[in-house]
């Protein structure tokens, strides 16, 4: 049996001690503003740990995680939107083959996670953060100087293997800083800001298209990854971190034997089972001190050697599984389709908002569609919140309930709100444009819509990560390449369905397709355990064997 998996082979994956209850958890570390909330996973006795981290200093660390993906990629891959009959009038370029090379845009936004992700979590993330910020620059430039279907093809694809770090690696970086009850919140913010910066694109594009042409509008999206890229060279601080420790483990590690980036070599001795019943021991190699913080200018160095790092061997051998841990972990293909459904919707949204907006009986200006922005926005504004905090505290609720234990399942609840709103989001928006309702009337449609997407969105991600943490680097791509795939098919498919069936039955059907899939919950909430108990030693037999460091 290989190393881990031995001593662990009884612990389900994503089921955790959360809360103490009456102090009985030993050894157990707790949360400072909670005295019953057990930090997971426990933290080190290293300062230059980021969960041991101040949390002015963690809060620097994710807004430079939000700053790239909500401006330096989420604004300049989206300022197409709002001015898709612009550049169609310049360059003859149709607008079904502009939606459809955004839909290539996202597939690789996908697929090339299998690329960048490895190479983050081998050495590091900050230079794959900064190096993707830059490299968007010149694919901005390009697209501003496209004349035909081809280059836009081209260009796009680009963005979308360039970008794609934004669609995995911020995941990773929430839970290198934050402990398991406060992972949702953090989770939320971050699909809030790429839904936001999605939505605030394309309001900004249309104003500034009627003021300088859709050229000079992506040019704009050049300067702002542009600018992104040096501020994060200058204030973005490396959090890669190998623990010694996994989530769900009580074993008692002595923290004093243990070093940043040391293997933890878990092993069973075998003369102690023949003697004692399969009893299990832990052997930790003694090690130095931890090394010193690292200097401001030590820091501005793009990627690092930390100890206890993947080799390049296994580095590359993380850019296939996740496609065979599709096979073996279905709570993750579970959570890549709800995020791809809710994609889906999001690119209906986009792909139906100029084209309804700008003609009769509204007839809108660039700049009014891009305005029509704000009330995605707002929906997104209270879908962090609901989806974040309020799921957390909903979470350590069910917990304390359950005797101090937290299933991942816990935390699907409130996409009983969320299914519904999006599917109301849908219908609102649809019909009524089908009827020329007022435009208040499609706002709310918008933000309704919105609401439903990014909880979606942001759960379907917590999910996956509470589920199987220790590998969440590599399932995260695997939730993306199906996320991103069904989006993919869904910027084919959306031109020729309401063209062919009206705005009517098409928002129709798809307002009943969203309440479907996003109920399958309820399944989860029903199986979700016994799917994770079929993981469980593939699971741990990853773990033992592990590219991540554990």
């Amino acid at each position: 049996m290989p190393k881990a998996e031995a001593i662990h082979n009884d612990l389900v994956p994503g089921t955790v001690h959360l809360v103490d209850i009456g102090g009985g958890t030993q050894g157990a570390r707790h949360d400072n503003d909670h005295d019953d909330i057990v930090l997971v996973p426990r933290p080190s006795s290293d300062p230059e740990d980021p969960l041991n981290w101040s949390r002015r200093r963690k809060l620097l660390a994710i807004c430079m995680v939000y700053l790239y993906a909500g401006v330096g990629i989420g604004i300049p891959a989206t300022l197409q939107y709002s001015v898709l009959a612009d550049i169609t009038r310049d360059t003859g370029i149709t607008t079904a083959e502009l939606v459809q090379g955004t839909g290539l845009m996202f597939l690789f936004l996908g697929w090339a996670c299998l690329i960048w992700q490895p190479i983050a979590l081998t050495y590091g993330r900050r230079g794959v953060y900064v190096l993707s910020c830059l490299f968007t620059v010149p694919m901005m430039i390009w697209t501003a100087h496209s004349t035909s279907a081809g280059e836009w093809y081209a260009h796009r694809i680009m963005l979308g293997i360039i970008a794609s770090v934004s669609e995995s690696l911020p995941e990773v970086s929430v839970f290198d800083l934050y402990f398991a009850h406060e992972r949702g919140t953090y989770m939320a913010l971050y699909v809030f800001t790429i839904f936001a910066s999605n939505f605030l694109s394309p309001l900004l594009a249309g104003w500034f298209n009627d003021a300088y042409g859709w050229r000079w509008t992506m040019q704009f999206g050049a300067i702002v990854s542009a600018l992104s890229a040096v501020i994060l060279f200058l204030f973005m601080e490396e959090t890669i971190y190998f623990r010694a420790s996994v989530e769900g483990d009580e074993l008692e590690v002595p923290e004093a034997r243990l070093s940043a980036g040391d293997a933890v070599d878990v092993q069973l001795d075998e003369k102690d089972s023949k003697s004692t019943n399969d009893q299990h021991t832990v052997d930790v190699a003694s090690s130095p001190a931890y090394p010193p913080p690292r200097t401001y200018w030590q820091k501005l160095a793009l990627f690092i050697r930390k100890p206890g790092r993947p080799s390049n061997k296994q580095m590359f051998k993380m850019m296939y599984r996740p496609l065979i841990m599709m096979y073996w972990f279905p709570c993750t293909d579970w959570a890549g389709f709800l995020y791809g459904i809710n994609l889906s919707w999001y690119n209906v949204l986009n792909g139906t908002a100029s084209p309804v907006l700008s003609a009769p009986p509204y007839n809108w200006s660039p700049a009014l569609v891009g305005s029509a922005y704000t009330a995605p926005i707002i929906g997104a504004i209270f879908a962090a919140i609901w989806s974040g905090t309020i799921a957390d505290r909903f979470t350590i609720y069910l917990a304390r309930r359950n005797g101090g234990v937290r299933e991942p399942e816990q935390r699907l609840w409130p996409l009983v709100v969320s299914g519904t709103m999006a599917t109301a989001g849908l219908i609102t928006w649809g019909v009524g444009a089908y009827y020329g309702i007022s435009w208040v009337g499609l706002c709310f449609g918008l933000a309704m819509l919105t609401f439903g997407v990014v909880t979606g969105g942001s759960i379907a991600v917590s999910y996956n990560v509470d589920c199987f943490k220790e590998l969440g680097g590599e399932t995260t791509i695997s939730v993306i390449v199906i996320r991103n795939t069904l989006g993919f098919g869904f910027s084919y498919a959306i031109t020729p369905w309401y063209t062919n069936q009206g705005l009517k039955n098409c928002f129709i059907a798809a307002g009943f397709i969203s309440l479907a899939c996003t109920f399958t919950f309820l399944f989860m909430i029903v199986y979700g355990k016994r799917l994770r108990k079929f993981s469980r030693d593939k699971y741990w037999e990853y773990v033992a064997t592990s590219a991540v460091g554990h």
